[in-house]
């Protein structure tokens, strides 16, 4: 099955990126030219682009209005209580917006901006949650860099509760010459949140051997499907996460802004990529909020705004 996709091209530097507008606005292909050859950053299963595999097994998913997993998949809000579909077991995960069609709205060579707008796409959605929301997410290929820049409106008179994060499948080795197993895995994080049946608990603990990757840790040494948080943001406002290939001494390098407080990082079972993944709340957020804990989940007014940034960069 054929789905709307994009191509994106930085013409001075020859990199360039794909992008399936016709499931989940994911960018499931980004080729940055390094040094003169290409160096493919993004795993994804074969005929990805024909609607096979899953829609968070691949690329770039855009997890949204909710990132991760919300227990018994039901939860309250505003005195109300909502029933989603149970799409992981008993639980509901990874939103509503990865495996539907978004809209494209803008599109240069090297630049492409799509929308998901609940009432216009599919009205039945309202019924799952507690207002209209419409996301729009742009990308660019600018030399060795991709960046993503996600804008969350609430479009309606109701407050607007969410969650965003990607989940983004990372290649190693970085290049054929490389060694996944010597590959440095670094995440800025302090603390995790303790999971019982994949959904936490509500405790969070300092990171211990297993989960400390501040200091880059191997990935043959990672067995990870870990909420980590208290990261740590540098004087430009940005969290740094690496891929440190010693085979090809190539560096891939993701960062986001303060809108993100917590990062999962996953080991796929095929071993053939790793994910970093940047949530602006911790999941399952409406059950750990009523226990008044500071989780990240955010609340838009009528009319106001979300702003993200995401930056990808190979060297």
């Amino acid at each position: 099955m054929a789905m709307e996709r994009v191509e994106l091209v930085d013409e001075a530097s020859g990199s360039r990126a794909e992008v399936l507008v016709g499931r989940g606005f994911n960018c499931y292909r980004f080729i940055p030219q390094v040094d003169g050859r290409e160096v493919d950053v993004l795993w994804s299963v074969p005929g990805f682009e024909k609607g096979e595999g899953r829609g968070s097994g691949s690329g770039i998913p855009l997890l949204f209005p909710f990132p991760g997993r919300i227990g018994g998949a039901k939860y309250e809000f505003g005195g109300k209580t909502y029933q989603l579909e149970a799409n992981h077991g008993t639980t509901a995960i990874h939103g509503f917006v990865l495996e539907r069609p978004w809209q494209l709205v803008e599109q240069t060579a090297s630049r492409a901006k799509a929308t998901f707008h609940a009432q216009l796409a599919d009205p039945k959605l309202l019924e799952l949650w507690p207002a209209d929301f419409k996301i729009s997410v742009t990308y660019q290929v600018q030399g060795r860099r991709l960046a993503s820049t996600i804008e969350i409106e609430n479009p309606d008179q109701q407050p607007l509760p969410f969650g965003f994060g990607t989940h983004p499948y990372f290649r190693v080795p970085l290049g054929e010459e490389g060694d996944a197993a010597r590959c440095k895995i670094t995440v800025p994080a302090a603390s995790y949140w303790e999971l019982a049946d994949m959904l936490p608990t509500g405790r969070k603990l300092p990171v211990d051997d297993s989960r400390a990757l501040a200091g880059g840790k191997a990935f043959a040494e990672t067995k990870l499907d870990d909420v980590l948080d208290d990261l740590q943001f540098g004087k430009d406002g940005m969290a740094l996460t690496r891929i440190e290939d010693t085979g090809s001494g190539r560096s891939m390098r993701m960062s986001f802004d303060r809108g993100f407080r917590a990062c999962v990082v996953y080991n796929p079972p095929h071993r053939e990529a790793i994910c970093i993944e940047p949530y602006t709340c911790v999941p399952d957020p409406f059950v750990l909020s009523e226990r008044g804990l500071d989780v990240g989940l955010r609340v838009l007014g009528p009319g106001e705004r979300f702003v993200g940034e995401i930056l990808i960069e190979v060297v």
